[in-house]
């Protein structure tokens, strides 16, 4: 090979070095593109949620349902989710007020109440004594 071939085949191999390199650099800025685009839709998402829920509320049962999700957030979702769904539903003929609020609170508390349960094993408890 004369340094013209090797001069050749090392151009045409820089070329596809840097179509390659190209080329994984344009799924990364789609990459941020869809990132962008899926923040973007969730934040629709959630304006939209609000905005329901806004127009579902009264104010005070609104104020009471936003300390809740300050507080408990996953409780906060749980209520809202519920919320919505009624709504979809028909279950509510005007807006929700602040006692009617109240009292699905009491309802979703009661249905995720965490009791503990503590088991003491008497016979172990013999056996493991220091008296011995």
């Amino acid at each position: 090979m004369s340094d013209s071939d090797l001069d050749a085949l090392r151009a045409k191999r820089l070329a596809e070095l840097q179509q390659q390199q190209q080329g994984q650099q344009r799924p990364m800025g789609s990459d941020q593109n869809e990132r962008n685009s899926g923040e973007e839709q969730r934040q629709k998402q959630e304006d939209m949620r609000n905005t329901m829920l806004s127009s579902l509320l009264t104010q005070e049962a609104r104020a009471r349902l936003n300390t809740i999700s300050l507080t408990k957030p996953e409780k906060g979702r749980m209520v809202e989710d519920i919320l919505i769904q009624n709504a979809r539903r028909g279950a509510f003929g005007g807006k929700v007020t602040e006692e009617q609020l109240i009292s699905l609170l009491e309802q979703v508390s009661k249905a995720t109440e965490k009791t503990t349960k503590v088991n003491f094993d008497r016979r172990r408890a013999a056996l493991d004594s220091d008296s011995d």
